[in-house]
């Protein structure tokens, strides 16, 4: 059983973990999937509650990757804005960096 099957086989089982969900995604980014992990991504940032702040992070860097620039800078502000509302501001100030590299 390769590990993306195993990480599926544990979301059966607990389909809301949000942690298994994060992992899901990031094996996708490392399988070279990266449109189904950015969409697994913003479902955690977006659909979860509350959001789920590294996620924001991490699909906004993926798309970055793939020259999405405008995506990436609109999950980065919506990401900053959850950081701060959840007291995370180590989050918040690596978002707020990386914005500044792609240009806000």
């Amino acid at each position: 059983m390769s590990r993306l099957e195993k990480i599926q086989a544990m979301l059966a089982s607990d389909p809301h973990d949000t942690f298994l969900r994060y992992t899901l995604a990031m094996e996708y980014r490392k399988l070279g999937d990266q449109e189904r992990s950015v969409e697994l991504l913003r479902q955690l940032a977006y659909e979860n509650s509350p959001s789920y702040v590294p996620a924001f992070f991490m699909a906004a860097q993926q798309l970055v990757e793939q020259e999405l620039l405008e995506e990436a800078r609109s999950l980065l502000r919506d990401g900053i804005e959850e950081a701060r509302q959840q007291n995370d501001l180590h989050a918040a100030a690596e978002m707020s960096e990386l914005l500044s590299e792609i240009g806000k």
